[in-house]
């Protein structure tokens, strides 16, 4: 660190200890400005921190201190007895029946079940009823007042210092009373097992008679229902012929076959005559078309007809080589051919008849065998709805029949079994009369009196040290400052400046690289950060983390397959070149002087998928720069070639350099250093940069330690996460 740099934060801290403290403990270096390491919080910070509160601790001790003693001194001595009772996890079986309750024990609630019961108002109710004469006196004596009329209440008293303990991994209980007399202790003690056995075997006796007489009710109101059901059962019988139900369901079945197969044959044979007849209706009156069908032409006497016509005209054709038109001869031969093609039209208009008759035969026979069996069937469905109320009847006999025969026996066993005696638990250890007490414990309570004192005070020094107005929560960011959070990176420790800048690839922190993962996600979510191509990177003050977040997100956006680019706009003190380790030779100022074209500055292969353009030294003009009309044309020949372009930009508190950029660029990121920068300084910076026309996607919280996100971000770190975040490069890695 610079000399002068040291003397000033040591000034610093000698004018406000708690607070330069405070702000500078997480220990992260600040990417982007030097990397220069913050001071780190030590022993003598945190003993300076004492010594100049040292009268809040004095205070909050002898408050803690002095309420122990005169708690200590102000109680009356208390002794306690204790009586243990075994839970059996079921019953004694004297008989092989099922009781009416079931006490058995099958797991944690059951055993809780008991121990709610020991501790009911109806266990403490009974013994309070069991304290009389002498032993009433003597229980009541220590909270009766001089003067006080009103009758102090057993019950109440017994149900404020009576404690029910059971014993780890047992089914042993114990009944713990507290008393200022040692032998009432005792006995009370032992009072609450006899009254919780007596009231567990009451309890089952009762259910039992109780269950007998609801059994006989029930009986004759189900032999009542099964006399019912028979009579129904035989009226039915009688009223529908169901006396030989299967030999009638057979006869049916057979027709039903039957009748299937005949309208299967009648079905076929209409369609096929069918289709002859609509082909011999379409060529109706066409003889020539007409003897295109093969079933037509197929006819014998059709066949002689086309046979002797062809030789016909065989001779018609061999007389005109030998006379003329008008010849005996030929006029014979001519008239021939007319009669035979005359005989063979009416032939053809013949057997078109007839299989327009075989049509309607056929469509005559197959709806009588249609409507044939839709009556089988129908009687059919008759017969087997009868069969299903029938055997919906025989089956609730039978079922009502089982159910009474159930009910009687119930009925003798619970009868039976409510004369027998069994317990469901058994005394193991009664209560004894203790011999000292066991409150207060004197040296407890001074002990913690000391030690709480102690620990209180300091805690409330250091609640004192640690309030103050930086940015720290949630709250502080979403309400105050007026950003969504998006995303949280963990502090990191122990590290040098490329390694933190280059962080989600050399995988050094797995909660680093799951949080930019975060990030990255967050960013896809909505529309316009989902699809902005140029964002820009800023921050409120030096050290927050700006170009830490640019050179990771960069390389997360590169791990998905996009072409991104990082361009240095910190033209006052450039830090991407350092985070990268490359030259810082040419840059975005040689492209703005018109010196250099992109080609010949933008540095490529950095990571795959991601180049840079540094900023190519430190600028004495840095506004006149970015002002160009260079600056913009590079910009937009970064569009054609680049998927997403990361523009790091100096603080906003500091210069307005990232407010010249920003109308340029699709949205921005506030970056925030966990409890570095003040709410107001922080809330200023992001209404400069909400005022302009271009929407801020979020800010990004820096440096979180890890140490006290329980108290601001325990929903986002947590040590039961450490197992979800993946490790590349193992052997367990998929891909």
């Amino acid at each position: 660190m610079d000399p002068k740099a040291r003397t000033d934060n040591e000034a610093r801290a000698r004018a406000y200890p708690y607070s330069y403290y405070s702000a500078s403990y997480s220990g992260y270096s600040a990417p982007g400005y030097g990397g220069e390491a913050t001071v780190q919080r030590s022993i003598q910070d945190y003993i300076l921190i004492l010594r100049e509160r040292i009268w809040y601790i004095v205070v909050v001790f002898l408050l803690i201190f002095s309420a122990s003693v005169v708690y200590t001194l102000s109680q009356t001595p208390l002794y306690q007895s204790a009586a243990s009772v075994q839970i059996f996890r079921r019953d004694p079986i004297v008989m092989q029946v099922q009781g009416v309750m079931d006490n058995e024990i099958r797991g944690a609630e059951d055993l809780n079940t008991q121990i709610k019961v020991l501790e009911s108002v109806a266990i403490v109710q009974r013994v309070a009823e069991r304290l009389t004469g002498e032993d009433l006196r003597q229980f009541t004596a220590p909270y009766r007042k001089e003067g006080d009329s009103d009758p102090v209440s057993p019950a109440e008293i017994i149900f404020k210092n009576r404690r029910v303990v059971p014993a780890r991994m047992s089914l042993i209980i114990q009944a713990v009373y507290q008393h200022p007399d040692r032998f009432v202790a005792a006995k009370v003690a032992n009072l609450f097992l006899d009254e919780y056995i007596a009231n567990n075997s009451r309890q089952r006796i009762e259910e039992s008679m109780k269950a007998v007489d609801d059994l006989k009710v029930r009986a004759e109101q189900q032999k009542k229902k099964v006399e019912e059901i028979a009579v129904n059962l035989q009226a039915y019988r009688e009223k529908n012929n169901l006396v030989s139900l299967d030999q009638r369901k057979d006869i049916v079945t057979e027709k039903l076959k039957a009748l299937n197969s005949l309208v299967t044959q009648a079905s076929s044979r209409r369609k096929d005559t069918e289709i002859k007849w609509m082909q011999v209706q379409e060529r109706r009156g066409k003889p020539a078309e007409m003897l295109e069908l093969p079933y037509i032409t197929g006819q014998p006497l059709i066949g002689q007809l086309i046979q002797q016509m062809a030789a016909q005209k065989i001779i018609i054709a061999q007389l005109r080589d030998r006379y003329r038109a008008k010849h005996p001869k030929m006029i014979e031969a001519e008239n021939s051919l007319a009669q035979t093609e005359k005989e063979l039209n009416q032939s053809i208009d013949t057997t078109a008849s007839m299989f327009e008759a075989d049509y309607q035969n056929a469509k005559r026979t197959d709806e009588e065998a249609h409507s044939a069996l839709k009556r089988q069937e129908a009687e059919s469905l008759d017969l087997d709805r009868y069969a299903v109320e029938y055997a919906n009847l025989e089956r609730e006999f039978r079922i009502s029949e089982h159910l009474l025969d159930t009910i009687l026996a119930r009925m003798k066993e619970t009868s039976m079994t409510s004369t027998i005696e069994t317990q469901n638990a058994r005394v193991v250890d009664r209560a004894a009369p203790a011999l000292k007490p066991v409150s207060p414990n004197n040296t407890l309570n001074i002990s913690i009196g000391i030690l709480g004192g102690l620990v209180l005070g300091t805690v409330f020094a250091f609640f004192v040290a640690f309030v103050d107005d930086r940015v720290k929560s949630s709250f502080d960011i979403e309400s105050v400052v007026g950003l969504p959070l998006i995303g949280i990176i963990p502090e990191i420790r122990r590290m040098e400046q490329p390694e933190k800048a280059q962080i989600v690839v050399n995988n050094q922190d797995k909660q680093v690289v799951e949080a930019f993962l975060t990030l990255h996600s967050s960013l896809r979510l909505k529309d316009e950060s989902k699809s902005a191509q140029c964002i820009l990177i800023t921050s409120t003050i030096p050290g927050e983390g700006k170009s830490f977040t640019t050179t990771n997100l960069a390389l997360t956006f590169a791990s998905h397959g996009e072409r991104v680019v990082v361009v240095d706009c910190d033209l006052r003190k450039p830090n991407i070149h350092k985070s990268f380790k490359v030259e810082n030779l040419k840059g975005v100022i040689d492209i703005c002087s018109g010196s250099a074209s992109i080609n010949d500055v933008v540095v490529r292969g950095i990571h795959p998928n991601l180049d840079i353009v540094p900023s190519g030294g430190r600028a004495k003009n840095p506004t006149q720069v970015l002002n160009s009309k260079n600056f913009e044309v590079m910009l937009s020949n970064l569009r054609k070639s680049y998927d997403r372009i990361l523009i790091d930009t100096p603080p906003l508190a500091a210069v307005s350099d990232a407010l010249i950029i920003l109308p340029l660029a699709d949205g921005s990121l506030y970056t925030i250093y966990f409890n570095r920068v003040r709410r107001k300084a922080a809330q200023f910076s992001a209404r400069k940069l909400l005022e302009v026309n271009v929407p801020c996607f979020g800010a990004v919280l820096n440096g979180l330690n890890l140490a006290v996100s329980g108290y601001y971000y325990a929903q986002y770190y947590d040590r039961a996460y450490k197992d979800y975040y993946v490790v590349t490069g193992t052997t367990q890695d998929k891909v």
